[in-house]
C-alpha cells in the first residue's frame, strides 16, 4: 500500500507540472491578419487572426503565407525568411512610418524569396523614413504597392520609398505600384557588396512628385554589376530625374539599363546617364515638358532604337545616339 501510495503520489506531481507547461506553438502554413478582430495572443489560424504583420510572420513556416482578411494597419515587419504577403483587395492593407524607421526591412537568406503584394505603406509626423529596405536574400517582388510620403535616412543616394541595397546575388521586381510625394528618390537600386550581379524589372511603376529622381539604379563598389528593365512606366514631376543609371566613384560597377514605353514629363532630366560605365537603352518611350529631355553626363551614354518621342523639353529634344541593331 505504501508504494501504491508514493507511486500514486508521484504521478500526481508530474500531472500538476505538466498543467503549468504550455504546448510549443506550431508554424502554420498560412497566417492570418485581422484588424477588426485580430489579436496578437491568438495563434494567426483563419478564425483566430493575429493583428500584426510580424507576429503573423513570426509564426509562419519558411515558404509561408500571411493573408489579409480586412483593411486596416499591421505595423512594421522585419521579414527573415521566404514569405508572401498577400492583400487580395479587401481594402487598404496599411503600414504607416515615423521619421527615421521603415516599413518592411528584409534580412534574409541567399535564397529566400520575399513577395509583397497590395500593400500601401505611408510616411506620417515629421515625414517618414524609408518605405521598404532590402538587405539580404535572393528576390523581392512589389506588386499593387502604393509608397507614399516617406523621407529620405542617411544613404548615399537618398531613398525615399524603396531602398534595395543587397549584399549578394540577388533580384528585383516592383509591378503596377506608385511611388509618389517622397522626400529623396522614390526608387533606389544600389549593391552595397563588390562582385555581385543584381538585376531589376520595373513594370508599370509611376513615379511621381519625388523631391530627387523617380527611379534610380545604382553600380555598386567594385566589380558589381546591375542590369535593369523599365517597361511602360510613368515618370512625372520629380525635381531631379525621372530615371537614371549612375555609375560614379566609389560607385563604380557597371549599370545597364533598358527603358521601353517609359512617358516622362515634368522632370528636371527626363532620362540620364551617369559615369563610364552606366548606359541607358532608350526605346518606345516619350520625354516632354522636362527642362532636359535626356542627358549623357561625365561620360554615360544613353542610346536610341529610333523610335522614341522628344519633344517640347527646354532643351536636349535631339534623339539620343541610335543603337546599332544587328
Amino acid at each position: 500500500m505504501a508504494k501504491c501510495a508514493v507511486r500514486l503520489a508521484f504521478i500526481l506531481i508530474l500531472l500538476g507540472y505538466g498543467l503549468h507547461i504550455a504546448p510549443a506553438q506550431a508554424q502554420l502554413a498560412r497566417t492570418f491578419v485581422s484588424a477588426a478582430n485580430g489579436s496578437d495572443a491568438n495563434d494567426c489560424n483563419r478564425l483566430t487572426p493575429c493583428r500584426t504583420f510580424q507576429r503573423a510572420h513570426d509564426n509562419a513556416l519558411p515558404g509561408g503565407e500571411i493573408t489579409v482578411l480586412d483593411p486596416g494597419g499591421y505595423g512594421a515587419v522585419r521579414i527573415t525568411k521566404t514569405i508572401s504577403i498577400t492583400n487580395d483587395g479587401v481594402g487598404e492593407a496599411g503600414i504607416l512610418v515615423s521619421a527615421g524607421n521603415a516599413g518592411i526591412i528584409v534580412n534574409a537568406g541567399p535564397s529566400d524569396a520575399v513577395n509583397l503584394r497590395g500593400l500601401t505603406i505611408k510616411g506620417i509626423g515629421f515625414g517618414g523614413g524609408t518605405g521598404i529596405v532590402f538587405n539580404s536574400g535572393g528576390a523581392l517582388a512589389i506588386e499593387n504597392g502604393a509608397l507614399r510620403n516617406l523621407q529620405t535616412v542617411a544613404t548615399e543616394f537618398l531613398p525615399g520609398a524603396i531602398a534595395f541595397q543587397p549584399t549578394t546575388v540577388s533580384h528585383l521586381t516592383i509591378s503596377d505600384t506608385v511611388v509618389a510625394d517622397n522626400d529623396g528618390d522614390g526608387i533606389v537600386v544600389e549593391p552595397v557588396a563588390a562582385g555581385i550581379g543584381v538585376t531589376a524589372v520595373f513594370d508599370r511603376v509611376g513615379a511621381y512628385n519625388n523631391t530627387r529622381s523617380g527611379i534610380h539604379v545604382v553600380g555598386g563598389p567594385g566589380t558589381s554589376s546591375v542590369s535593369a528593365t523599365a517597361a511602360d512606366c510613368l515618370l512625372v514631376n520629380n525635381a531631379h530625374n525621372g530615371i537614371v543609371a549612375t555609375s560614379l566613384p566609389p560607385s563604380i560597377g557597371s549599370v545597364g539599363l533598358l527603358v521601353k514605353g517609359a512617358v516622362a514629363i515634368g522632370n528636371g532630366i527626363g532620362v540620364l546617364a551617369e559615369g563610364g560605365a552606366a548606359t541607358v537603352q532608350l526605346g518606345r518611350s516619350v520625354m516632354t515638358g522636362n527642362l532636359d529631355g535626356w542627358i549623357m553626363a561625365n561620360f554615360g551614354l544613353v542610346q536610341s532604337y529610333g523610335d522614341n518621342a522628344i519633344d517640347g523639353n527646354t532643351a536636349f529634344n535631339t534623339p539620343p545616339p541610335a543603337i546599332a541593331l544587328r
